[in-house]
């Protein structure tokens, strides 16, 4: 009987990738990478987890390859953690008949102005929006929608490119960043200038069509927007969660999502919860860890399970608080030495706690999630025990980056 395999489309990111391939691995699969990185298979077959490397933006070269895996294996489901391929997951999965993503709505949904259309055509509450091709355009939908703005990629991830401009000087260097040849675009450039949404920050966790729990995020300071800090669930009455639930639902039926996982972030302002953006995928670390510990929900195993054809058990099983601390440099350079994380891993209520570089790295801030070098997850019965537990293990880890010459 033919080996049941699951294939992972540049599915092994930093954190949940693994995650996926433990759990496929839990499930009884064997789990199979596709990715166009050839150095990162090598490095996954020396683990020796299955990796084969292709052009993972040529459809007809996937669609041989897993022709190719059916005459051995037994491919029970095709997926990705990477929202730029999910679209592709989606046209595989119809290739060959199994459970996936619509990809027509998922396309839509990574276009953020298709996205904002949609969405504006429902009556779901966002902030005011332009689409700008040039920086006479940029200038020209800041004065319309008023300062300060934000400025993005109206195709991108991780927050790379996006930038809140609080004045005229900050709206032109970012804008002749955008489009000045500095920032390297998968698509042609075309920028969504929005208004900036003040209020807190929040990111509604669905699969399928239901809203598992809301984690509240907090950002380092401007411009930029690089998480820092997470906790789970999020401190909101219940009316607060269920405004945020019925919007995030509502956004999903919107952009035609509902299959499998989602993440809608929103900001709460003076006139209530407005959408920031909608991730048609599981959200990375530390989402999947934070519910996993507090309601006992395995996202990334429901998730594969869906993958799969099988049905997923969303049940909570336990209700406490979780919570996570993002390490970020505070200044470029080189990173001289980094202290032994054991001590903040060996602390009670501590779950996780990732380092994600070696000393004499070098380190240059872009402004996105790249400027993370590691996190730490715990959890506990108490909101005020998680975060006292999380300081303690941040204190504990030190670090000294030597500036460039």
């Amino acid at each position: 009987m033919a080996k049941r395999a699951l294939i992972l489309l540049e599915g092994y990111t930093l954190g949940v990738g693994l995650l996926y391939v433990q759990a496929a691995q839990h499930l009884g699969l064997h789990p199979i990478i596709l990715s166009a990185d050839r150095a990162r298979c090598d490095r996954l077959l020396a683990e020796g987890i299955g990796a084969i490397h292709i052009e993972t933006e040529n459809l007809d070269a996937l669609i041989g390859e897993c022709s190719r895996l059916r005459t051995t294996y037994d491919i029970a489901g095709i997926t990705s953690t990477r929202e730029e391929v999910y679209a592709t997951v989606g046209k595989l999965c119809r290739h060959f008949n199994l459970p996936g993503p619509n990809p027509t709505s998922i396309e839509r949904c990574c276009d953020k102005f298709a996205q904002r259309q949609l969405l504006a055509e429902a009556g779901v509450p966002m902030p005011a929006y332009r689409l700008a091709a040039s920086t006479m355009d940029i200038k020209s939908a800041a004065a319309e929608i008023g300062l300060p703005v934000v400025l993005k990629p109206a195709v991108g991830i991780s927050s790379i490119g996006v930038r809140l401009c609080r004045n005229a000087d900050e709206l032109v260097e970012h804008a002749a960043y955008l489009l000045g040849g500095k920032h390297i675009w998968r698509s042609p450039p075309r920028v969504l200038v929005e208004e900036f949404a003040q209020g807190s920050h929040y990111v509604a966790q669905t699969m399928q069509n239901e809203v598992i729990g809301i984690t509240a995020a907090d950002f380092g300071p401007p411009p930029h927007f690089v998480f820092r800090e997470f906790r789970f669930p999020a401190p909101l009455t219940e009316q607060e969660h269920a405004r945020i639930a019925a919007i995030s639902l509502s956004s999903l039926t919107a952009l035609g999502l509902g299959w499998g996982p989602s993440c809608i972030e929103l900001r709460w302002t003076k006139r209530g919860p407005v959408v920031i953006e909608v991730n048609p995928r599981l959200p990375g670390t530390p989402d999947p860890q934070m519910v996993k510990l507090a309601y006992g929900v395995d996202l990334v195993t429901e998730h594969l399970k869906i993958v799969i054809g099988d049905e997923p058990n969303l049940r909570r099983r336990h209700s406490h608080t979780a919570g996570a601390r993002i390490l970020v440099a505070d200044r470029d350079g080189t990173l001289d030495w980094i202290g032994d994380h054991s001590q903040a891993a060996a602390l009670e209520g501590v779950a996780e706690v990732k380092l994600y570089l070696g000393p004499k790295t070098p380190i240059v801030r872009n402004g996105d999630e790249r400027d993370w070098i590691g996190h730490i997850i715990a959890a506990s019965p108490s909101r005020a025990q998680t975060d006292a537990i999380l300081q303690d293990a941040v204190d504990s880890i030190t670090w000294s980056i030597a500036p460039f010459p």
